[in-house]
């Protein structure tokens, strides 16, 4: 069995099977040494991280963990798979943040199915999926209504949150890049310094 040895799906990968059940990648998965995705039958390993990449997820993490610990709201690490049935897709976010009780697929302990806020640190390998393809299959998941990307190189954040509309469609951007902004997190009721996360951060 080989599986694809670069990241997401478009990025020049070379591939010579596609048709893994989800059930054989959660049984690699739970052996594996690397992260993978699933992606309706092909896996994809995930690049590791670096250090400044560890740190921010890390810094967004503990704030909001620490200033919500009394709320409903849950959050949770790239420990915990988001999956996603509407592609067949199963992967992992940085920062994943929800509202209540935890929705699993099929009684499993490790996929969760009703994100309200996901936040990514951006890679230079995968920034591209992150924005696109991957945000494309998040809005699947009606849970989902708000989107944060940080970058890792600079005080550089694009925030994305749903409006409320007929449709239910129509999502609103916003970019901060100054490292004395705040962002208000729609999902959460609550405004978060930029410079909370980049705490101890060097450019």
């Amino acid at each position: 069995m080989v599986i694809s040895q670069t990241n997401p799906p478009n990025l020049g990968k070379e591939v010579t099977k596609t048709d893994f059940t989800p059930d054989e990648y959660r049984a690699m998965e739970e052996i594996a040494q690397e992260r993978h995705e699933y992606c309706n039958g092909e896996i994809i390993i995930m690049p590791g991280g670096s250090e400044v990449h560890s740190a921010i997820a890390s810094n967004i993490l503990i704030y909001l963990g620490f200033l919500l610990r009394d709320t409903d709201f849950r959050f949770y690490n790239s420990d915990l798979r988001v999956w996603i049935p509407n592609f067949n897709h199963g992967t992992y976010a940085d920062v994943l943040v929800i509202n209540g009780e935890p929705e699993f697929n099929n009684n499993r302990n490790d996929e969760i199915l009703n994100p309200l806020l996901i936040i990514e640190v951006l890679s230079p390998s995968t920034e591209g999926y992150d924005r696109g393809e991957k945000f494309r299959k998040y809005r699947s998941l009606s849970s989902f209504c708000e989107y944060v990307l940080v970058s890792q190189t600079e005080p550089y954040i694009e925030h994305y949150y749903k409006q409320e509309d007929q449709n239910n469609n129509l999502w609103q951007l916003q970019v901060y890049d100054q490292i004395d902004l705040s962002i208000f997190m729609h999902s959460l009721n609550l405004e978060v310094p930029m410079n909370e996360n980049y705490r101890r951060i060097k450019f």
